[in-house]
């Protein structure tokens, strides 16, 4: 072939690589959210509030997960998910009888954490106060223990309750 002809391939290559159209990419749906997990939790809550001058008398009961479990061996409240039908204490009445045996009963709403987990799982936490008849059976839980509420910063809590266990500690919120 002729250097001409070289020449006329190429000019006719370049042309044709402009004039095709540019491709787009294919439409995509904006990334749902995963849906949020709307779970209960209790502060089950025993011992006085502190007199003046007096440190700390109240306990709350802890949960630490098993080793085979999710999140294993971290603190957390006693509760669970909320089942479609159920309100916020229905489900945490229905939860506190399976994991500890107990017949509850609701007190008020403390407060409301919403959290994102790296994996980009949001969970919604309602945490109540609450009083129960019977003896605490562990059902569920590697373990389970009464701690003071300014001992709570010591344990390895989930992740959404580390706020929570601050303003306890604190003494705000009970």
């Amino acid at each position: 072939m002729g250097s001409q002809n070289v020449a006329l391939v190429r000019l006719t290559l370049k042309q044709t690589a402009v004039k095709d159209p540019i491709r787009k990419l294919p439409n995509r749906r904006p990334t749902e959210a995963a849906p949020v997990r709307r779970v209960v939790a209790a502060l089950l809550l025993r011992g006085s509030a502190p007199v003046e001058g007096e440190s700390e008398q109240r306990e709350v009961l802890i949960c630490q997960r098993r080793p085979d479990q999710a999140m294993a061996l971290k603190w957390e409240f006693p509760g669970g998910k909320i089942e479609p039908g159920e309100t916020a204490e229905q489900a945490l009445i229905r939860e506190l009888n399976e994991e500890l045996g107990i017949a509850a009963e609701i007190g008020r709403s403390i407060t409301t954490v919403r959290h994102s987990y790296r994996n980009g799982s949001m969970i919604e936490i309602q945490f109540f106060t609450a009083t129960f008849d019977g003896e605490l059976s562990n059902r569920i839980f590697h373990q389970m223990l009464w701690s003071p509420l300014t001992r709570l910063p010591d344990y390895d809590f989930l992740a959404a309750d580390l706020t929570l266990i601050r303003d306890l500690a604190m003494g705000k919120l009970v």
